[in-house]
């Protein structure tokens, strides 16, 4: 018995959205679509940012590295859903599940202190005007973005590696990934240390830089309060906005997860909650802040005439 309880598992079934199988094809094309949607619009924030010397200041820089990030999290889990609908199995294998589960963690946890590094930007930006470009230099910038990966990557081995000394009785996940509070479920062994490091990750990496965030955002609106002409005051919010517009929706979803799978056993209000927080951020993100943006509007407006431009080249060329 003992020996058997030690036998590892080979496949995991991600149990996905239940369902006639009529509407798998409506999925696949929604989420698909989203899914394009997704990673064509981050990029172009990236190609954007990268092509305009105009917007080399940290916040966009900082954004560039929340665009990479969004497109990273949303592959590791969205395409193998994809390749699941269409080939009609629900298999993943051990080692694709615990991938998962790394780069999933990893990726929110670096979204979580990305959106708190573009807080402290705009704190400095306005709080401190006058000392921003010293403060807020590329040497520094570059030591938070990397500072960022490098702690994401730790929180993320913590949890991750824990979960390889576990035994599994079941292999049924009612999700369409990897999610590691399922898949704690499952287990037939002890997971007190796995839900103490969890808890411990999440008060780090989750927890701290919400608190950094409201702290910089209580600061800003302190000062902005204080200005007294109505332009300034309106100025400093729109430098805010998109940035206020995307913590909202990033951690508004993410609290959507949490309360639902802690209040009701549902699993379809559960997975619901798990695609606005896995799919629909990241992919209303690139909108937000090129339709709020006037920078990143140009910047975009530009990147397209190069592109159309160097399409009628090829095309002339071919002719």
């Amino acid at each position: 018995m003992e020996r058997r309880n030690q036998t590892r598992v080979r496949n995991f079934l991600l149990l996905g959205f239940p369902g006639k199988p009529d509407l798998q094809p409506l999925l696949f094309g929604l989420f698909l679509s989203m899914y394009l949607v997704t990673f064509t619009g981050n990029l172009l924030i990236i190609l954007a940012i990268s092509s305009d010397s105009r917007l080399h200041m940290p916040m966009y820089f900082f954004l560039s590295n929340l665009s990479l990030v969004d497109i990273c999290f949303t592959s590791t889990t969205v395409p193998k859903m994809l390749v699941n609908i269409q080939a009609q199995s629900k298999a993943i294998t051990y080692e694709g599940c615990i991938s998962q589960i790394f780069f999933f963690i990893m990726f929110g946890c670096l979204d979580n202190l990305l959106l708190t590094m573009m807080a402290y930007d705009r704190f400095v930006a306005i709080c401190h005007p006058l000392h921003y470009t010293v403060i807020m230099n590329p040497r520094f910038c570059a030591l938070l973005a990397l500072g960022s990966w490098c702690i994401s990557v730790i929180g993320s081995l913590l949890e991750t590696l824990t979960v390889l000394r576990l035994s599994f009785t079941d292999i049924e996940i009612p999700h369409f990934f990897c999610d590691l509070p399922e898949v704690l479920k499952l287990t037939c062994s002890d997971a007190l240390v796995n839900n103490m490091v969890v808890y411990f990750v999440t008060i780090i990496l989750a927890v701290v830089p919400l608190s950094g965030i409201l702290f910089s955002y209580a600061q800003i609106f302190s000062s902005v309060l204080r200005v007294s002409s109505a332009r300034g005051k309106f100025k400093a919010f729109s430098t805010c906005g998109s940035h206020l517009s995307v913590v909202s929706l990033f951690y508004g979803t993410g609290l959507g997860v949490y309360f639902s799978s802690a209040v009701t056993s549902s699993s379809r209000t559960s997975l619901v909650a798990s695609v606005m927080y896995t799919m629909v951020t990241p992919m209303l993100n690139p909108f937000i802040y090129s339709l709020r943006n006037r920078d990143m509007k140009r910047a975009l407006g530009g990147l397209l005439m190069r592109v159309e431009t160097l399409r009628r080249r090829a095309v002339t060329g071919l002719s």
